[in-house]
């Protein structure tokens, strides 16, 4: 009876283990996205830095001390050859704050950048883009791995910086 208890336990544990959705590409894919220079970043988790961020979010009732944001879906970054479109939710201290709550995250556009494009360990791509007509954020540096995982990182000249991780698909028709 023991041991079919643990039998079954064992393999609840995998069905439900295999139930998870990836969100993993084949690398053809990824590689024919990152040569094409036009992807979407799909951000799935926010990391701030700020330790008072860190010091609510540990507050809150059953929370984890993990340090890390689950965010909704939606939220982006999308790179195409001519413009770069920001859609990302900040958490962290502001240098210079406004009464505008629709500055508070990073939400832009911008047609005036550059971009760097290097390899990166493990496989990785690593993208480093500094716009040149946004004077809040100094640059983003993006890193896509073989399976379409990604990590971006946001150094700003009036906030402390913050990263984001999720994975990189390719971009959707615009309406």
């Amino acid at each position: 009876m023991n041991n079919l208890l643990k039998y079954c336990a064992a393999t609840l544990l995998l069905i439900l283990s295999s139930c998870g959705t990836s969100n993993t590409m084949p690398k053809a894919e990824v590689s024919s996205l990152l040569q094409q220079g036009e992807f979407t970043f799909m951000a799935e988790k926010a990391h701030p830095t700020n330790a008072d961020v860190i010091n609510v979010l540990n507050s809150l009732p059953n929370s984890s001390s993990a340090r890390v944001l689950d965010l909704d879906y939606g939220y982006s970054l999308r790179a195409e050859k001519s413009e770069i479109t920001a859609e990302l939710p900040y958490f962290g201290r502001s240098y210079t704050p406004s009464y505008d709550t629709s500055k508070s995250a990073y939400r832009f556009k911008t047609k005036e950048f550059g971009i760097t494009k290097k390899e990166g360990k493990k496989g990785s791509t690593v993208y480093t883009i500094i716009p040149q007509d946004r004077s809040g954020v100094q640059r983003l540096i993006l890193e896509v791995f073989p399976q379409g995982r990604a990590y971006l990182s946001i150094d700003s000249n009036d906030r402390q910086p913050i990263s984001y991780s999720g994975y990189v698909t390719k971009n959707l028709e615009k309406k």
